[in-house]
């Protein structure tokens, strides 16, 4: 006897990987009916995790002790002029008329408590009210907000590497300070040549600069490296700085020494006299040769160890030929030499020194955040402005940070975002911000709300709620602990 199987007890085959609640797929063609409605919706739903990052730090004590405001007394006051232009950053829209399209965000207007933002025109005045007092007093509250998201994160080091670099902005209208120079994308045309450092263990930018056109002089670079010290947290005892050949003269070598930094400049005028019988390979390969010597160039007061890399110079000739040889012999290599402080083998120095490479990942990512965009004709607006750009992209690096490790703390096995500290933040931005949110009103208070068809919405909630425990927790910067606070002392 054959049993037949009842239909209804089949097995339902669903695909994989997605689950089924039951509803109805939509369906949206080009007949599809719309019409508006009165809910307060925003596309910016990670906003929430900024605004409790800001509380956390407690930010806008920060702004009051350290910003030197300018003469100008906005209606909204310094603070939200400041955080106004600072959520555009964030949000990924690098000039200043794209408030144009964000005036009636439910998630911005709410943190503004108005209906409506100000016109674009506001925070463009407001910027062309700002100068180089302004952009000091923002370099000085990066110093403390650094100090106290380290100490939130647990972050003890103390030794740091530090990466110099300049880069291009180019000019496209009669800006003060526009100089023709080196621009390889934009030749002919004027631009500023700013300098920037970063930190390469937390990835963050450290101090920085918006300079006029030409190239670095020996002084400047010496104030410039002078300055770094100022910034560093209380914990950091050791630095070694990497920087370009633009960086190496006396003056600039004398900064690092008083400093008390190691460093690693590329050589780029220096002539030191290597002898020629201790090129030595470290690797199988003959092509890549290394050697050092000790070195006083002219107009130093003091000798220094210069590292150097020669590479053989490839020689392309028919074979029935005869091989052209060269006269010297430093026309058949190319060579690589740097001036430093470090011990050991050439070739570990010049390793060290090629992990600055990641420098200018993220020079180009400040870029796209908004380092290319000049709001104002006059120098000193443009200076205050490329501040508040590198202060939207270090609080992106520290949301980076708080999402990994409340991604860590997770116990259900989900990924969420766990990864998102290898991502840019142009990816970042993906993940952590444009979630849709509803902003509605329950039992007399606002709330926001996120969709549970969105995958993201778990890890948000999770990030959300390991933000709100650090809060509830007493601040490392006001107990009494082992850190060496440096900045934070003073707002007690």
């Amino acid at each position: 006897m054959v049993k037949t199987r009842n239909k209804d007890t089949r097995k339902k085959r669903t695909s994989k990987g997605i689950k089924t609640t039951g509803d109805k797929a939509r369906r949206i063609n080009a007949s599809t009916s719309y019409e508006t409605c009165t809910e307060l919706l925003s596309p910016f739903g990670g906003l929430l995790a900024v605004i409790k990052f800001l509380d956390l730090v407690n930010f806008h004590d920060i702004f009051q002790f350290t910003y030197k405001a300018p003469q100008r007394k906005p209606k909204l006051g310094h603070y939200l002029m400041l955080v106004g232009i600072l959520m555009l950053l964030f949000i990924g829209f690098n000039r200043l008329w794209h408030f144009t399209y964000i005036r009636l965000d439910a998630m911005l207007c709410g943190f503004f408590r108005l209906t409506r933002l100000p016109a674009a025109s506001t925070f463009w005045r407001y910027v062309n009210s700002l100068g180089i007092n302004q952009a000091n007093s923002l370099l000085k509250i990066m110093s403390i907000l650094r100090e106290r998201v380290w100490q939130l994160f647990g972050f003890q080091f103390q030794k740091i590497h530090i990466s110099v670099d300049t880069t291009v902005e180019t000019l496209y209208g009669h800006q003060q300070g526009g100089r023709k120079g080196h621009n390889t994308k934009n030749r002919g045309k004027k631009g500023y040549r700013p300098v920037l450092c970063f930190i390469d263990e937390t990835r963050e930018y450290l101090a920085g600069k918006l300079r006029r056109g030409e190239t670095i002089s020996g002084e400047e670079a010496a104030a410039f490296i002078a300055r770094i010290k100022s910034h560093l947290p209380g914990c950091v005892q050791k630095v070694l700085l990497r920087a370009d050949g633009e960086f190496l003269s006396w003056k600039s070598v004398q900064a690092c020494n008083v400093a008390g930094f190691q460093f690693i400049i590329a050589n780029k005028r220096c002539d030191p006299p290597f002898d020629p019988n201790t090129w030595y390979r470290p690797w199988k390969r003959k092509d890549i040769e290394y050697n050092s010597c000790t070195y006083k160039p002219i107009g130093w007061d003091v000798e220094f160890r210069f590292v150097a890399m020669r590479i053989a110079k490839e020689q392309k000739q028919a074979s029935k030929q005869p091989v052209q040889c060269e006269l010297f012999e430093d026309a058949r290599y190319t060579y690589r030499i740097f001036c430093t402080t470090l011990i050991g083998k050439a070739h570990h120095v010049v390793a060290e020194y090629d992990k600055r490479a990641d420098v200018e990942n993220l020079v180009g990512e400040a870029k796209r955040e908004g380092l290319d965009a000049i709001p104002s004709a006059r120098f000193k607006n443009n200076y205050a402005f490329f501040q508040i750009v590198m202060l939207a992209y270090n609080i992106w690096r520290y949301m980076k940070i708080m999402a990994q490790m409340s991604a860590k703390r997770s116990t259900s096995g989900e990924k969420g975002f766990s990864d998102v500290m290898t991502n840019t933040i142009r990816i970042a931005r993906l993940k952590l911000l444009f979630i849709a949110a509803k902003v509605v009103k329950d039992s007399n208070r606002d709330k926001v709300k996120y969709s549970i068809h969105d995958t993201r919405t778990s890890s948000m909630m999770k990030f959300l709620k390991y933000i709100d425990t650090v809060r509830s927790k007493p601040k490392p910067w006001v107990t009494k602990n082992k850190w060496p606070q440096k900045f934070a002392l003073q707002l007690i």
